[in-house]
């Protein structure tokens, strides 16, 4: 018997724990042995659920308990939860998370200090919730060059402009819609922002490249300023607008960006909708995969969790080697890498845009029409620097929006 420990029994603790339950038999064969929620940890009661026979409050209790093998923590946040999870590790117990924060801020340190120790860490869970994507880029792919990564990581915004594409309907809107079915926050500005997806996208980058990807060094962009207008352009050029976490390495510089983009309708990223997440790589050798379910949800993000535990029981005093080193990846000059853009000018016709001043500033530009919508000018860039781009842009008066157009 393998006895674990739960920190946290929210949505996903819960979850793990009736993962285990209903499929104990299951969980048992291919753990190749038997594993039994010994503690559960939570500041709250639970008067009337059976979890409050284990239920404890005070850390420490699991910590110094030699019979515990596997933490599973998924509290959130980034503290308590790297101390306690620091601890574990330090104390010779194997480590599962969902906590893509907490990852995406230690995870080289917490790699480390469980490879030290001859135990265990594992995430699979931190990106794309029941989707498996880390334990295929650590073990599935290990023989091929990376060279792309690029992701619907956040169901929430994908289900936002998946409404706004499809009903017409105004940001807010949607969003409220969004936060009355649970799939949003009462605070939703760590999805709409981006914020979420870059935590994601440099978890994904550091494993790819096998050095630390600070976050904070990712350009992000939300989705708050895409409007209905942006939408029937996108549609007008065949393609739809999706929040994009992305990897590039372009002649030995690596790029990461999360923001909106133009996606054609011949990309596979162009076919996930509402709360579905997808992951689309690509290797020298692989060429192109996309790996897509419920990218967040009670189950099937606790499923992920506990393939993680029954990885940790399989390799109970072995360490998997993982290589993510907690050296700093220098990233490219973000305004070196180059995109096409859509522009929307204000303008009572075409005619009063002076197109060689686009051209000037743009190079050679498709111009675009969208059907009811009057009193703007549209057009696509040719591919261009961002620093350029953004140069550029400021000497023109009247812009409505701009858009990345790729993939």
């Amino acid at each position: 018997m393998v006895n674990i420990a739960v920190l946290g029994y929210g949505t996903v603790g819960s979850g793990v724990v009736e993962v285990i339950q209903t499929n104990q038999e299951i969980v048992n064969k291919r753990a190749g042995d038997e594993v039994n929620i010994k503690y559960v940890l939570d500041l709250r009661e639970f008067e009337g659920d059976p979890i409050q026979k284990i239920l404890v409050h005070d850390y420490n209790v699991i910590l110094n308990d030699e019979d515990v093998k596997v933490v599973v923590e998924v509290m959130g946040g980034v503290e308590p939860a790297h101390t306690f999870v620091k601890q574990a590790l330090e104390a010779g117990k194997s480590v599962c998370t969902s906590n893509k924060e907490m990852v995406a801020k230690h995870g080289a340190e917490l790699i480390q200090i469980a490879k030290d120790n001859n135990v265990n860490f594992l995430y699979e869970a931190s990106v794309g919730g029941g989707i498996p994507i880390i334990r295929p880029l650590t073990s599935s792919l290990t023989c091929d060059d990376i060279t792309e990564v690029s992701g619907i990581l956040n169901g929430t915004t994908n289900y936002i402009l998946t409404k706004m594409r499809d009903q017409g309907a105004a940001f807010e809107d949607v969003l409220k819609e969004a936060q009355e079915m649970g799939y949003a926050e009462r605070n939703p500005e760590a999805d709409v922002e981006g914020y979420d997806a870059c935590r994601k996208i440099a978890i994904l980058t550091s494993l790819v490249c096998g050095q630390q990807v600070d976050y904070e060094d990712v350009h992000t962009e939300g989705i708050t300023k895409i409007t209905q207008q942006d939408f029937e352009y996108a549609k007008a050029l065949k393609g739809s607008i999706k929040l994009l976490g992305t990897y590039q390495r372009i002649e030995d510089k690596v790029y990461v960006m999360v923001a909106p983009f133009v996606v054609s309708e011949k990309h596979p990223l162009y076919h996930v909708n509402d709360v579905f997440n997808a992951v689309f790589v690509h290797g020298n050798m692989l060429d192109d995969a996309m790996f897509y379910g419920r990218g967040a949800g009670k189950l099937p993000t606790a499923s992920a969790v506990v393939s993680d535990i029954v990885d940790e029981v399989k390799h109970m005093g072995r360490n998997i080697m993982q290589i993510w080193e907690p050296g700093k990846l220098e990233l490219g000059n973000f305004d070196d890498w180059k995109h096409k853009f859509l522009v929307r000018i204000q303008s009572e016709d075409i005619d009063d845009v002076n197109m060689d001043d686009v051209k000037n500033a743009f190079g050679d530009v498709l111009y675009v029409k969208a059907p009811g919508i009057a009193n703007e000018t549209a057009f696509v860039t040719a591919p261009m620097a961002e620093g350029a781009f953004k140069e550029a842009i400021q000497n023109f008066e009247g812009v409505i929006s701009t858009v990345r157009v790729g993939f």
